[in-house]
């Protein structure tokens, strides 16, 4: 068992943690005055008591009971024309399955991982894995076979599920945990088929299971290991290599279940919607929603690869009427070819996120027909913190200033209990001018129980009885959040600070300019200046750099001017986050830029 996850001591000692951490002080010496010991405070409280009648810890595995109650003939999932499930039939398989996890020797905090993209097994998995008491460890399915063996030992998984396509990874994977350590016992491997179809595989492999073979081997009468307590942990989840060097970002089943609720909320979703499942699914748990859509008796339409004419397709195949997608996935539907889309059977909503979305295309969306929401959030905050809550009075704006709007991050969500910009050296709030920058922080319940084996990040982070998020902004008139920069990515050429996402804006607003990133460059002189990595569009090949330079020249004050233009593909992770630490080093393999003529 991994000793990090023991529930008994340790859910204790987070639980105490959190209340320090996310109670304001005087909210804490209120409570502690509201109890004290007298005897008239005894007389008024008679008769109030905590018992399993009226407090049972929150988990979304309840939605799932409920679901195979209240939506039991109602579909699940749907993938491609073979696989079909109703709420019933996929409460009686994870019950199947959770108890041969049991039978293979699963025990309360062992972790689980998984290797896979969103497939019906993924969907399972999220309700199977704490269903035995284990914690689930999604695995980014772009990670190389180095980097799953260097989590899968960070972890201690027990067992690891991969989907057929990926697993020369995971056995490479298995071959290089035993290769740095002889003593190591690897994981368990099960296998997800690829084909559409159900039906077991026939393996040749002694010591690789099938999934559908082990689930056939549990029981249904399977005894549900229900958490002990809120704060047992529930999964764990490794932030997107943006900075080279992911961290284990815990959750807990009270947050889990909390936003849940938020998000489905925040998505506007009434019961039984249908969901596209376009967002990764192994990312912050698909964003809780895989919960969501059990709370809402909803039908999950799975999609092995995304690309706009599969989404399309789907969409008008399936009545799909909720899904969420990173700003990079809005560009791909937005810059599709015509003949990739199909008319949409009613409005779509999408709720975007993962990094801040170009008002351009949101307007485009737009125009597609398509209702875009936008949230802010990190892995550490279970997805979106902040939602920017739309304004019937916005309505009546023009298209671009509707989509500048909608592309702040917006006011905090529902179940976190406070997020504001602070200024990161006095903890004092800003003013809410849009002008002074500050760092962007959180408290509540929806954040998470810390970093996985990494005490001293964990205490960084909550400094001060906030979590910081290295995000940098300002606070508008109206309360409303928007992003300027990370900050590590804020430029300081000549003294004067530059967003970077500022300039992104102007570039992504170029009618050839399809991505866009910018990143410092060494400069002998300024000491950093601008450098602008871009992909154009098909088609736009004759651009050159200096009429993007002039362009943006044109747009921003001459000393936020980038002074190198590179063309090419922007690295990403597979949520749609541009990997700036990878265009960092090339700008710095550029050399010093020096430019006598450049004004500040």
């Amino acid at each position: 068992m991994n000793k990090f996850f023991k529930t008994s001591n340790i859910a204790l000692r987070l639980f105490n943690r959190s209340v320090q951490l996310h109670a304001p002080t005087q909210r804490v010496q209120q409570l502690a005055g509201s109890i004290e010991s007298t005897d008239e405070s005894r007389r008024l409280l008679e008769g109030l008591v905590t018992s399993p009648a009226n407090y049972v810890p929150l988990t979304p595995i309840s939605f799932l009971e409920r679901a195979a109650d209240v939506f039991r003939d109602r579909t699940t999932v749907v993938f491609g024309s073979c696989v079909k499930y109703t709420w019933e039939e996929t409460h009686s398989r994870c019950l199947k399955l959770a108890s041969a996890l049991v039978q293979l020797g699963i025990s309360r905090g062992d972790v689980v991982a998984t290797l896979a993209p969103n497939v019906p097994a993924m969907h399972e998995l999220h309700f199977v894995v704490p269903m035995a008491g284990a914690v689930l460890c999604t695995l980014n399915t772009r990670l190389d076979s180095s980097m799953v063996a260097d989590l899968l030992k960070h972890s201690e998984t027990k067992i690891i599920f991969v989907d057929q396509q990926l697993l020369q990874i995971a056995q490479q994977a298995l071959l290089n945990l035993l290769s740095k350590d002889k003593t190591i016992k690897p994981p368990i491997l099960i296998l997800i088929p690829e084909s559409n179809n159900s039906s077991p595989l026939v393996l040749d492999v002694s010591n690789i299971h099938e999934y559908e073979n082990l689930l056939t081997s549990g029981s249904s009468n399977f005894t549900i290991r229900w958490p002990k307590t809120e704060m047992d942990p529930i999964s764990v989840n490794y932030t997107s290599d943006t900075t080279s060097s992911p961290k284990g970002v815990g959750y807990n089943h009270r947050g889990s279940y909390l936003n849940t609720i938020a998000t489905f909320l925040c998505h506007g979703m009434g019961p039984m919607p249908t969901y596209l499942w376009t967002l990764p699914m192994f990312h912050c748990n698909g964003w809780c929603m895989i919960w969501g859509m059990a709370a809402l008796g909803g039908t999950n339409v799975c999609l092995r690869h995304v690309s706009a004419k599969n989404i399309f397709k789907n969409i008008s195949i399936n009545k799909v009427t909720h899904m969420s997608a990173a700003p990079i996935v809005l560009s791909m539907m937005a810059n599709s070819s015509p003949n990739d889309r199909k008319p949409l059977p009613h409005k779509v909503e999408i709720m975007t996120g993962g990094s801040p979305p170009p008002p351009q295309i949101l307007s485009k969306m737009e125009q597609l027909g398509f209702g875009v929401s936008h949230g802010y959030g990190l892995t550490e905050t279970y997805s979106a913190a902040t939602s920017c809550l739309w304004k019937p009075e916005w309505d009546s704006l023009p298209l671009e200033e509707r989509a500048m709007l909608k592309s702040r991050q917006g006011v905090q969500s529902l179940c976190i209990e406070k997020v504001d910009v602070i200024d990161p050296d006095t903890m004092e709030n800003v003013p809410a001018d849009g002008k002074s920058i500050g760092e962007i922080v959180c408290r509540g319940n929806t954040v998470m129980s810390g970093y996985l084996k990494d005490v001293k990040a964990t205490k960084e982070a909550f400094k001060g009885g906030w979590f910081h998020t290295g995000d940098v902004a300002v606070k508008h008139p109206d309360g409303y959040i928007e992003i300027r920069d990370r900050l590590k990515d804020i430029i300081i050429s000549g003294g004067e600070n530059i967003s970077t996402l500022e300039m992104e804006g102007v570039l992504h607003s170029h009618p050839a300019v399809v991505e866009a990133a910018v990143v410092a460059r060494p400069d002998d002189h300024w000491g950093q200046t601008p450098c602008a990595f871009v992909k154009l569009k098909e088609g736009s090949k004759q651009i050159t750099s200096d009429e993007i330079i002039n362009y943006c020249r044109d747009h921003l004050p001459h000393y936020m001017t980038p002074g190198a233009v590179v063309f090419e593909d922007l690295p990403k992770t597979s949520t749609g986050k541009v990997q700036k630490f990878i265009l960092r080093e090339k700008a710095k393999a550029l050399g010093s830029l020096f430019n006598p003529e450049r004004k500040v």
